[in-house]
């Protein structure tokens, strides 16, 4: 427990072992709003002529920045609020609350499991500024049972917030196959069974240059959900070699696509590289529900999209296979998909 970074008291310098090589620091971390991802309003999509246009909308930003924020989604403000609040709350509890969760074994399965930096910290080069609280959520109702008593409205909380998230995120799903033109509920079934909800808290940090709460990556599911804190910058997106932040808009959701995404989509849509900085003043939370395949799941482009003109880019795979390369690979971000590119391409 006392690796956690939000369990120390007034650290004056960035320990050694947080600090990034001069190529991987952010440096001097400033947020142009005005170059921010856009911002979608899903309140259109009731009517027919606006829903075209919504859909439009949403795959622009798929496919130039592979991230777009919703707001008007239908999840209550309130529910977002007190769901913030209760993982916030989580963190500030006493250690003895917290001690049962806690775990640096990256083979454990655990339902629930608080653990610092990431889980591969006994092996990793460099920690990450951050605590972590996953929460497993598959099967919902069993799951559950598994989380924390503590704060006591936890359970009833999360696990509401957990179900309209996913409801979002058909909504969302439903759309991008309107969008691409495949068979409605090409995404639903095992290709987004498994959602997991991953609570990302960044103390303040004495120097923000030197570190990052996470480093730059993609993520290896279909698509993520994710809520940030109404009041603190710290997620950035990469768009043409610049890092652009993404503004923290009360009562919204950004979206990004996940590598499967990529995949099936045969390009149309991008996964694109995102971290997250950190501050000196606050600290910050973040709430991502990841959609992820079963991994007995078959992933490869879509056949509505593959014809002689737009050959398939990728070949067919289970999604097991990609996670046991993904979880190996070393250098940049795009070696994940390398191994899954068809030869003639």
């Amino acid at each position: 427990m006392e690796k956690l970074v939000s369990s120390w008291n007034n650290v004056q310098t960035v320990p050694e072992k947080y600090i990034f090589p001069p190529e991987k620091r952010p440096g001097n971390v400033t947020f142009n709003a005005s170059k921010s991802i856009p911002v979608i309003d899903l309140e259109a999509i009731a009517s027919s002529q606006d829903r075209d246009a919504t859909i439009q909308k949403i795959l622009k930003a798929g496919e130039d920045f592979g991230f777009f924020q919703v707001i008007n989604h239908g999840v209550a403000e309130d529910l977002m609020n007190d769901t913030m609040s209760v993982f916030k709350e989580f963190f500030e509890l006493p250690e003895e609350d917290k001690t049962s969760f806690y775990c640096e074994d990256a083979t454990r399965n655990n339902h629930c499991m608080l653990y610092t930096s990431s889980l591969l910290y006994a092996t990793e080069d460099v920690h990450l500024w951050r605590d972590n609280l996953r929460n497993s959520c598959h099967p919902l109702e069993e799951c559950i049972q598994h989380w924390p008593e503590k704060p006591t409205r936890y359970r009833h909380v999360v696990g509401a917030y957990a179900t309209e998230v996913k409801k979002l995120a058909a909504t969302i799903l439903e759309l991008l196959c309107e969008g691409l033109g495949l068979e409605s509920g090409h995404f639903g079934g095992k290709l987004s069974e498994i959602p997991s909800l991953l609570v990302n808290h960044y103390p303040p940090c004495p120097d923000p240059s030197l570190t990052l709460g996470v480093s730059e990556h993609c993520d290896p599911n279909l698509i993520t959900i994710l809520q940030q804190d109404s009041d603190v910058f710290g997620l950035q997106v990469l768009k043409n070699g610049e890092w652009i932040g993404v503004e923290p808009i009360s009562n919204a959701f950004v979206v990004n696509m996940g590598y499967q995404m990529q995949i099936i989509s045969n390009n149309k849509l991008r996964s694109v590289e995102h971290r997250a900085v950190t501050n000196s003043e606050k600290a910050r939370t973040s709430v991502a529900m990841f959609f992820i395949p079963n991994g007995d799941s078959i992933v490869e482009p879509a056949k509505a999209l593959v014809d002689p003109r737009n050959p398939a880019i990728y070949k067919s795979f289970q999604y097991k296979e990609f996670m046991s390369h993904f979880l190996k690979k070393t250098g940049g971000t795009d070696v994940a998909l390398e191994a899954f590119k068809l030869q003639a391409n």
